[in-house]
Protein backbone atom coordinates (compact mmCIF):
# COMPACT_ATOMS: atom_id res chain seq x y z
CA UNK A 1 0.00 0.00 0.00
CA UNK A 2 2.85 2.32 0.89
CA UNK A 3 4.62 1.61 -2.39
CA UNK A 4 1.45 2.34 -4.37
CA UNK A 5 1.01 5.66 -2.58
CA UNK A 6 4.56 6.63 -3.41
CA UNK A 7 3.82 6.12 -7.09
CA UNK A 8 0.84 8.46 -7.14
CA UNK A 9 2.63 11.78 -7.55
CA UNK A 10 0.10 14.59 -7.67
CA UNK A 11 2.52 17.52 -7.97
CA UNK A 12 6.12 18.37 -8.79
CA UNK A 13 8.55 20.75 -7.12
CA UNK A 14 10.24 23.04 -9.68
CA UNK A 15 13.70 24.26 -8.67
CA UNK A 16 13.58 27.27 -11.01
CA UNK A 17 16.64 29.16 -12.18
CA UNK A 18 18.00 29.60 -8.65
CA UNK A 19 16.96 28.84 -5.08
CA UNK A 20 19.04 31.68 -3.58
CA UNK A 21 16.51 34.14 -2.03
CA UNK A 22 18.55 37.25 -2.83
CA UNK A 23 18.55 36.42 -6.55
CA UNK A 24 14.79 35.90 -6.96
CA UNK A 25 13.84 39.57 -7.47
CA UNK A 26 16.67 40.47 -9.92
CA UNK A 27 15.95 37.32 -11.95
CA UNK A 28 12.20 38.07 -11.86
CA UNK A 29 12.72 41.61 -13.19
CA UNK A 30 15.08 40.36 -15.93
CA UNK A 31 12.73 37.57 -17.06
CA UNK A 32 9.70 39.90 -16.94
CA UNK A 33 11.43 42.51 -19.12
CA UNK A 34 12.53 39.84 -21.60
CA UNK A 35 9.00 38.40 -21.72
CA UNK A 36 7.49 41.85 -22.35
CA UNK A 37 10.01 42.46 -25.16
CA UNK A 38 9.25 39.06 -26.72
CA UNK A 39 5.48 39.58 -26.64
CA UNK A 40 5.59 43.19 -27.87
CA UNK A 41 8.14 42.44 -30.62
CA UNK A 42 6.30 39.44 -32.00
CA UNK A 43 2.89 41.13 -31.70
CA UNK A 44 4.32 44.01 -33.74
CA UNK A 45 5.37 41.53 -36.44
CA UNK A 46 1.86 40.00 -36.50
CA UNK A 47 0.00 43.35 -36.56
CA UNK A 48 2.21 44.88 -39.26
CA UNK A 49 2.02 41.83 -41.55
CA UNK A 50 -1.72 41.39 -40.98
CA UNK A 51 -2.43 45.08 -41.61
CA UNK A 52 -0.16 45.58 -44.64
CA UNK A 53 -1.48 44.14 -47.89
CA UNK A 54 1.93 44.40 -49.60
CA UNK A 55 3.30 41.99 -46.97
CA UNK A 56 0.75 39.27 -47.75
CA UNK A 57 3.37 37.09 -49.44
CA UNK A 58 4.61 33.58 -48.53
CA UNK A 59 7.75 34.80 -46.73
CA UNK A 60 5.80 37.11 -44.43
CA UNK A 61 2.92 34.66 -43.89
CA UNK A 62 5.47 32.12 -42.62
CA UNK A 63 7.08 34.83 -40.48
CA UNK A 64 3.66 35.67 -38.99
CA UNK A 65 3.21 32.01 -38.06
CA UNK A 66 6.69 31.95 -36.54
CA UNK A 67 5.81 34.97 -34.37
CA UNK A 68 2.61 33.24 -33.22
CA UNK A 69 4.68 30.20 -32.23
CA UNK A 70 7.24 32.35 -30.37
CA UNK A 71 4.48 34.02 -28.34
CA UNK A 72 2.85 30.67 -27.51
CA UNK A 73 6.24 29.04 -26.84
CA UNK A 74 7.36 31.57 -24.24
CA UNK A 75 3.86 31.98 -22.75
CA UNK A 76 3.81 28.24 -22.06
CA UNK A 77 6.85 28.56 -19.78
CA UNK A 78 7.74 32.10 -18.65
CA UNK A 79 4.50 33.09 -16.79
CA UNK A 80 4.85 30.05 -14.48
CA UNK A 81 8.55 30.81 -14.01
CA UNK A 82 7.67 34.42 -13.12
CA UNK A 83 5.11 33.16 -10.60
CA UNK A 84 7.73 30.90 -8.99
CA UNK A 85 10.23 33.77 -8.78
CA UNK A 86 7.69 36.20 -7.31
CA UNK A 87 5.77 34.00 -4.88
CA UNK A 88 8.30 31.21 -4.16
CA UNK A 89 5.47 28.73 -4.79
CA UNK A 90 7.43 26.11 -6.64
CA UNK A 91 4.88 23.31 -6.78
CA UNK A 92 3.00 22.51 -9.99
CA UNK A 93 0.29 19.88 -10.32
CA UNK A 94 0.95 16.67 -12.23
CA UNK A 95 -1.69 17.58 -14.84
CA UNK A 96 -0.30 21.13 -15.32
CA UNK A 97 3.19 19.67 -15.72
CA UNK A 98 2.01 17.23 -18.39
CA UNK A 99 0.12 19.98 -20.23
CA UNK A 100 3.22 22.21 -20.21
CA UNK A 101 5.37 19.33 -21.50
CA UNK A 102 2.87 18.55 -24.29
CA UNK A 103 2.75 22.12 -25.58
CA UNK A 104 6.51 22.52 -25.22
CA UNK A 105 7.12 19.52 -27.52
CA UNK A 106 4.28 20.48 -29.89
CA UNK A 107 5.33 24.11 -30.32
CA UNK A 108 9.00 23.17 -30.77
CA UNK A 109 7.95 20.70 -33.49
CA UNK A 110 5.88 23.33 -35.28
CA UNK A 111 8.81 25.74 -35.13
CA UNK A 112 11.33 23.37 -36.72
CA UNK A 113 8.90 22.67 -39.59
CA UNK A 114 8.27 26.42 -40.10
CA UNK A 115 12.02 27.12 -40.11
CA UNK A 116 12.49 24.45 -42.80
CA UNK A 117 9.60 25.94 -44.81
CA UNK A 118 11.21 29.40 -44.56
CA UNK A 119 14.53 27.97 -45.76
CA UNK A 120 12.75 26.38 -48.73
CA UNK A 121 11.05 29.71 -49.46
CA UNK A 122 14.45 31.46 -49.58
CA UNK A 123 15.85 28.66 -51.78
CA UNK A 124 13.04 29.07 -54.33
CA UNK A 125 13.31 32.89 -54.23
CA UNK A 126 17.08 32.87 -54.88
CA UNK A 127 17.65 29.68 -56.91
CA UNK A 128 14.33 29.39 -58.79
CA UNK A 129 13.09 33.01 -59.05
CA UNK A 130 11.15 32.44 -62.27
CA UNK A 131 9.19 29.59 -60.68
CA UNK A 132 8.62 31.32 -57.33
CA UNK A 133 5.02 32.31 -58.07
CA UNK A 134 4.06 28.70 -58.88
CA UNK A 135 6.18 26.87 -56.28
CA UNK A 136 5.43 29.25 -53.40
CA UNK A 137 1.92 30.48 -54.10
CA UNK A 138 -0.22 31.60 -51.17
CA UNK A 139 -2.09 28.30 -51.50
CA UNK A 140 1.13 26.29 -51.15
CA UNK A 141 2.26 28.55 -48.30
CA UNK A 142 -1.04 28.02 -46.45
CA UNK A 143 -0.61 24.26 -46.95
CA UNK A 144 2.90 24.33 -45.48
CA UNK A 145 1.79 26.39 -42.47
CA UNK A 146 -1.27 24.19 -41.83
CA UNK A 147 0.83 21.03 -42.13
CA UNK A 148 3.32 22.43 -39.61
CA UNK A 149 0.57 23.06 -37.06
CA UNK A 150 -1.15 19.69 -37.58
CA UNK A 151 2.07 17.62 -37.47
CA UNK A 152 3.36 19.61 -34.49
CA UNK A 153 0.19 19.16 -32.43
CA UNK A 154 0.14 15.41 -33.16
CA UNK A 155 3.88 14.92 -32.60
CA UNK A 156 3.86 14.72 -28.75
CA UNK A 157 1.20 11.96 -28.69
CA UNK A 158 3.76 9.16 -28.46
CA UNK A 159 5.86 10.98 -25.87
CA UNK A 160 2.87 11.72 -23.65
CA UNK A 161 1.55 8.16 -23.89
CA UNK A 162 4.78 6.74 -22.45
CA UNK A 163 5.46 9.59 -20.01
CA UNK A 164 1.97 9.20 -18.51
CA UNK A 165 2.89 5.61 -17.58
CA UNK A 166 6.04 6.60 -15.68
CA UNK A 167 6.15 6.45 -11.90
CA UNK A 168 8.01 8.92 -9.70
CA UNK A 169 8.46 7.02 -6.46
CA UNK A 170 11.98 8.30 -5.78
CA UNK A 171 11.44 12.05 -6.04
CA UNK A 172 9.07 14.71 -7.33
CA UNK A 173 11.74 17.44 -7.51
CA UNK A 174 12.44 18.70 -11.05
CA UNK A 175 15.83 20.38 -11.28
CA UNK A 176 14.80 22.75 -14.06
CA UNK A 177 12.70 25.88 -14.52
CA UNK A 178 9.87 24.08 -16.33
CA UNK A 179 8.54 20.56 -16.97
CA UNK A 180 11.01 19.34 -19.56
CA UNK A 181 11.43 15.75 -20.71
CA UNK A 182 15.02 15.08 -19.58
CA UNK A 183 14.61 16.12 -15.91
CA UNK A 184 11.33 14.17 -15.71
CA UNK A 185 13.08 11.02 -16.96
CA UNK A 186 15.90 11.66 -14.50
CA UNK A 187 13.61 11.45 -11.44
CA UNK A 188 11.47 8.54 -12.65
CA UNK A 189 11.94 5.14 -11.06
CA UNK A 190 10.41 3.44 -14.12
CA UNK A 191 12.23 2.03 -17.12
CA UNK A 192 12.55 5.07 -19.43
CA UNK A 193 13.82 3.10 -22.44
CA UNK A 194 10.56 3.45 -24.44
CA UNK A 195 10.38 7.20 -23.85
CA UNK A 196 14.00 7.67 -24.85
CA UNK A 197 13.55 5.55 -27.97
CA UNK A 198 10.47 7.59 -28.89
CA UNK A 199 12.54 10.75 -28.42
CA UNK A 200 15.29 9.45 -30.71
CA UNK A 201 12.83 8.23 -33.37
CA UNK A 202 10.87 11.48 -33.44
CA UNK A 203 14.12 13.44 -33.25
CA UNK A 204 15.45 11.59 -36.29
CA UNK A 205 12.25 11.78 -38.31
CA UNK A 206 11.36 15.38 -37.52
CA UNK A 207 14.20 17.44 -36.06
CA UNK A 208 17.05 15.98 -38.10
CA UNK A 209 15.00 15.68 -41.29
CA UNK A 210 13.90 19.33 -41.14
CA UNK A 211 17.45 20.32 -40.21
CA UNK A 212 18.83 18.46 -43.25
CA UNK A 213 16.22 20.07 -45.52
CA UNK A 214 17.19 23.47 -44.14
CA UNK A 215 20.90 22.69 -44.53
CA UNK A 216 20.49 21.48 -48.13
CA UNK A 217 18.47 24.60 -48.97
CA UNK A 218 21.23 26.84 -47.67
CA UNK A 219 24.03 24.90 -49.38
CA UNK A 220 22.20 25.39 -52.69
CA UNK A 221 21.56 29.06 -51.83
CA UNK A 222 25.25 29.67 -51.09
CA UNK A 223 26.30 28.05 -54.38
CA UNK A 224 23.75 30.21 -56.23
CA UNK A 225 24.97 33.37 -54.48
CA UNK A 226 28.62 32.61 -55.31
CA UNK A 227 27.68 32.46 -59.00
CA UNK A 228 26.40 36.05 -58.92
CA UNK A 229 29.06 38.21 -60.56
CA UNK A 230 28.53 41.56 -58.82
CA UNK A 231 29.45 42.05 -55.15
CA UNK A 232 26.32 44.13 -54.66
CA UNK A 233 24.15 41.34 -56.05
CA UNK A 234 25.79 38.75 -53.78
CA UNK A 235 25.31 40.99 -50.74
CA UNK A 236 21.65 41.64 -51.56
CA UNK A 237 20.94 37.94 -52.07
CA UNK A 238 22.72 36.91 -48.88
CA UNK A 239 21.03 39.63 -46.79
CA UNK A 240 17.62 38.11 -47.57
CA UNK A 241 18.52 34.88 -45.77
CA UNK A 242 21.28 35.80 -43.25
CA UNK A 243 18.78 36.63 -40.49
CA UNK A 244 17.01 33.29 -40.88
CA UNK A 245 20.36 31.49 -40.89
CA UNK A 246 21.30 33.14 -37.57
CA UNK A 247 18.08 31.99 -35.88
CA UNK A 248 18.21 28.41 -37.09
CA UNK A 249 21.87 28.09 -36.00
CA UNK A 250 20.95 29.00 -32.41
CA UNK A 251 17.71 27.01 -32.37
CA UNK A 252 18.95 23.77 -33.93
CA UNK A 253 22.28 23.93 -32.11
CA UNK A 254 20.68 24.00 -28.67
CA UNK A 255 17.88 21.54 -29.54
CA UNK A 256 20.29 18.90 -30.89
CA UNK A 257 22.73 19.33 -27.96
CA UNK A 258 19.94 18.99 -25.38
CA UNK A 259 17.67 16.27 -26.73
CA UNK A 260 19.61 14.01 -29.07
CA UNK A 261 21.33 12.21 -26.18
CA UNK A 262 20.62 9.70 -23.36
CA UNK A 263 18.74 10.93 -20.28
CA UNK A 264 21.71 9.82 -18.14
CA UNK A 265 23.80 12.69 -19.55
CA UNK A 266 21.45 15.36 -18.16
CA UNK A 267 23.40 18.20 -16.44
CA UNK A 268 20.92 20.61 -14.77
CA UNK A 269 22.84 23.88 -14.61
CA UNK A 270 24.29 23.56 -18.11
CA UNK A 271 20.94 22.50 -19.57
CA UNK A 272 19.14 25.47 -17.99
CA UNK A 273 21.47 27.83 -19.87
CA UNK A 274 20.94 25.99 -23.17
CA UNK A 275 17.17 25.97 -22.60
CA UNK A 276 17.14 29.73 -22.03
CA UNK A 277 18.83 30.21 -25.41
CA UNK A 278 15.99 28.73 -27.44
CA UNK A 279 13.12 29.65 -25.09
CA UNK A 280 14.12 33.31 -24.62
CA UNK A 281 16.92 34.33 -26.98
CA UNK A 282 15.47 33.05 -30.28
CA UNK A 283 11.94 34.54 -29.78
CA UNK A 284 13.60 37.78 -28.67
CA UNK A 285 15.90 37.98 -31.70
CA UNK A 286 13.37 36.92 -34.35
CA UNK A 287 11.44 40.25 -34.52
CA UNK A 288 14.70 42.23 -34.48
CA UNK A 289 16.70 40.44 -37.15
CA UNK A 290 13.75 39.79 -39.46
CA UNK A 291 12.66 43.44 -39.50
CA UNK A 292 15.72 45.58 -38.73
CA UNK A 293 17.08 45.65 -42.30
CA UNK A 294 13.83 44.83 -44.07
CA UNK A 295 12.67 47.84 -46.07
CA UNK A 296 9.28 46.29 -46.93
CA UNK A 297 8.58 45.68 -43.25
CA UNK A 298 9.65 49.23 -42.33
CA UNK A 299 7.23 50.56 -44.97
CA UNK A 300 4.52 48.43 -43.37
CA UNK A 301 5.26 49.93 -39.94
CA UNK A 302 5.06 53.46 -41.37
CA UNK A 303 1.70 52.71 -43.01
CA UNK A 304 0.30 51.23 -39.78
CA UNK A 305 1.50 54.27 -37.78
CA UNK A 306 0.03 56.61 -40.41
CA UNK A 307 -3.36 54.88 -40.12
CA UNK A 308 -3.26 55.14 -36.32
CA UNK A 309 -2.49 58.87 -36.41
CA UNK A 310 -5.35 59.72 -38.80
Amino acid sequence: MKSEAQHNVTEFYIYGLSEIPELQLPIFITVLLLYILIISGNLTIIVVIWGSSHLHSPMYILLLNLSLIDIAYTSNILPKLLNILLTERRFVSYVACMVQLYFFIALASIEVILLAAMAYDRYVAICQPLRYASLMSLKHCAGLATSAWVIGLLDPTGHMTFVSKLTFCASNHINHFFCDLSPLLKISCSDTYKVEMMNYIVGTLLTLSTFLLTLISYVLIIFAILKIKSAEGRYKAFSTCSSHLTCISIFYGTIICLYMRPASSYYPEQDKIFALLYIVLVPLLNPIIYSLKNHDFKDGVKKILHKLTL
